[in-house]
């Protein structure tokens, strides 16, 4: 083998919603390439996280949380996921550390083996748990015989994931590199400034409207003074969605987008005029354009 031969691998991480897979995607390529909620089904369609480590280059494939879909777009989104690892040269499960092999995990696991897919193990949060509860789980896990190498880490204060990295590195196989040195995501970055104002809609709302709305970058203009100008459109479904997502006096609008700007700002490294609408688009959920728009699948 020549050590100074370029490497290159596709890493599929899965496992069930808010198991901490767009966080640990996010830290592995060292920025924000997929957002990050406490809500489940935050993630609707499959992201690539690219980094470079040494003489390799590592594709992360950040999917949606598989689930038993009940919606269009939930299903849509499941499949995105199971593609994701199906194209794949290497699976890594997560499994949150709290909820350990409930029913989505476990279902899972069971699909994995039916399909005699190998997996890395990768056991999130273990910052929140236990040490025996930690082996438990692992032994659990492991009577499935699906999982060549098993990694405990916490996604969001880091720990244990450059070793995750280094094997990860290890499996890649002797190539060319599928993309640019400089670039950490194969997203569109007018998809990914309306990603960014999504997670704030998440983060700024409660209970069902965020799955609900949908977000479009409408107009993007590069200014003489360096600056940008974004604008952007909330879509939701009914007139009473649009009266929650404006609030009184516009005060929730403008706080989803003043936070939205700072994020954008520290991604492009630029100062950002970010300007906001609220529409009503009815049924959206089930326009095939949308899904395409969104890289999903209409017709699963």
């Amino acid at each position: 083998m020549n050590e100074n031969a370029t490497r290159c691998g596709f890493v599929a991480i899965v496992g069930a919603p808010n198991a901490g897979k767009s966080t640990l995607v996010n830290r592995l390529v060292g920025t924000k390439v997929s957002i990050v909620s406490p809500k489940v089904q935050t993630t609707r369609t499959r992201v690539l996280g690219i980094a470079i480590t040494g003489q390799t280059q590592l594709v992360f494939i950040d999917t949606p949380g598989i689930f038993t879909p009940t919606r269009r777009i939930e299903r849509a989104m499941v499949h995105a996921a199971w593609s994701g690892a199906a194209d794949a040269d290497m699976v890594a499960l997560i499994i949150d550390a709290e909820h350990g092999l409930y029913d989505n995990a476990r279902q899972i696991v069971e699909r994995l083996k039916e399909s005699n897919r190998r997996a890395t193990l990768v056991i999130n949060k273990i910052d929140l748990v236990k040490r025996d509860t930690l082996l438990a789980l692992t032994a659990q896990l492991d009577a499935y015989g699906i999982f060549d190498n098993v990694f405990m880490i916490s996604a969001t204060k880091g720990d244990h994931t450059d070793d995750l990295m280094a094997f990860f590195a290890t499996q890649a196989t002797e190539g060319p590199w599928h993309f640019p040195e400089d670039q950490c995501s194969d997203m569109p970055m007018r998809l990914l400034a309306a990603e960014i104002t999504r997670e704030q809609v998440f983060l700024q709302l409660h209970q069902e409207l965020p799955y609900a709305i949908t977000v479009e970058t409408d107009q993007w203009e590069e200014r003489e003074d360096g600056s940008v100008r974004i604008d952007q459109t909330v879509y939701v479904q009914r007139d009473s969605q649009k009266a929650i997502v404006l609030g009184k006096s516009g005060r929730q609008i403008k706080s989803i987008g003043a936070k939205s700007r700072v994020g954008l700002e520290e991604i492009l490294e630029r100062r950002v005029h970010l300007f906001m609408h609220v529409k009503v688009r009815e049924n959206w959920l089930e326009d095939r354009q949308r899904y395409s728009e969104m890289g999903l699948e209409f017709d699963v």
